[in-house]
């Protein structure tokens, strides 16, 4: 019974792990990121596969989806890219940071 408890009094904070719509991968990358040449991608639909190309392309170690209406931290990464999307999953901007 403690267990069950205890396990419940987790589930809260497993629920703080993540945010809305804003979805972070992890990469093997770890340099530094260039989103210079990944402008081609705005315009494009927001997945999966479009998000590994990115992220590949951009050095970063990190990719850190933007939801429509979501909030981002204004911590700056270098080794972080990030891609904002729209209400259809159109990409609108690509960003290091």
């Amino acid at each position: 019974m403690k267990a069950y408890v205890l396990s419940l009094a987790a589930l809260p904070l497993a629920a703080c792990a993540t945010t809305g719509g804003d979805m972070t991968s992890p990469s093997a990358g770890g340099g530094i990121c260039e989103a210079d040449a990944l402008q081609t991608y705005v315009g494009q639909k927001a997945d999966a596969d479009i998000g590994a190309k990115i992220l590949a392309e951009s050095g970063a170690k990190t990719l850190r989806w933007g939801a429509p209406g979501t909030m981002w931290t204004m911590d700056y990464r270098e080794d972080r890219v990030n891609v904002r999307y729209d209400a259809a999953m159109i990409i609108t901007e690509v960003k290091c940071g």
